[in-house]
């Protein structure tokens, strides 16, 4: 991976490292709370000031508009820290920081392959849109998310696996279709926190609709056109239902109680 990262930040025990490529100007504070077992990989993009002319080269796969950075997942929740440049110079080059994106990875269970990824997006915008709001007086401003199991069945023996989903909050603290992150004005910034609060809800729902059904203890599995129906659309059926293998091979009926 280092071959085309420009620059790393990694965190360790939540304490952020610099790497340098130029000297920074201006900078921020970025947290992120994660749940337990979530771990991150994100990118800070950059791109020439307003007025440059510049164009960073790409020598030998680098990619000197990012900057890397890295959190470990453990085994409870805990926040992570990082010392985030506005602006940089690279060969010469006036930079001002664009946008963060984030690779969030999560363990579901204990075999090897049992993790989910979704990903986060935090935008900067020079002007105040309707759908951010301007750093407050307090220095940190936060960015809540929600993060939510979705289970599914895949293969012949129609084995129970999950998957990821982070999805931002509003102002009210209800969930929106919106990528956990948001927009921020780089007014205000300068010196300041931006934290993105990451929280796992206990809460599971299905991956697919349509393909399960709710019932007391938990959700059947419906049956579809044959036991061997891989897509097995309920359709309006919901009195035929398959059994699903679950992840510690036993065969349940209904997840997440196997009764």
């Amino acid at each position: 991976m280092n071959r085309w990262m420009g620059w790393v930040l990694l965190v360790v025990a939540g304490a952020g490292l610099s790497g340098c490529t130029g000297r920074a100007v201006e900078r921020f504070t970025l947290e992120v709370d994660l749940p337990a077992h979530f771990g991150l990989v994100g990118d800070a993009s950059y791109t020439p000031a307003p007025g440059e002319t510049c164009k960073l080269p790409r020598r030998h796969g680098k990619r000197p508009d990012l900057k890397i950075f890295k959190a470990a997942s453990k085994p409870v929740a805990n926040r992570v820290s990082f010392e985030v440049p506005l602006t940089e110079r690279v060969e010469g080059c006036s930079l001002m920081l664009r946008k963060l994106v984030f690779a969030i990875n999560a363990k579901w269970g204990e075999r090897w392959s049992d993790v989910g990824r979704d990903y986060a997006a935090v935008y900067i915008r020079d002007s105040w849109e309707t759908e951010m709001s301007l750093m407050s007086e307090s220095y940190v401003r936060e960015l809540p998310g929600q993060c939510q199991w979705l289970f599914r069945t895949v293969g012949p023996q129609h084995a129970l696996i999950k998957g990821l989903k982070c999805n931002s909050l509003n102002t009210s603290g209800q969930l929106t279709k919106a990528r956990a992150g948001g927009y921020v004005s780089r007014a205000g910034l300068r010196g300041k926190t931006l934290r993105m609060v990451l929280a796992l809800t206990e809460e599971e729902q299905p991956a697919v609709r349509d393909n399960w059904v709710k019932v007391v203890g938990g959700w059947k599995r419906c049956r579809g056109e044959s036991q061997e129906d891989l897509f097995a659309f309920c359709r309006g059926n919901v009195s035929d239902f398959k059994a699903f293998k679950m992840p510690d091979g036993r065969l349940c009926n209904i997840y997440p109680t196997c009764d």
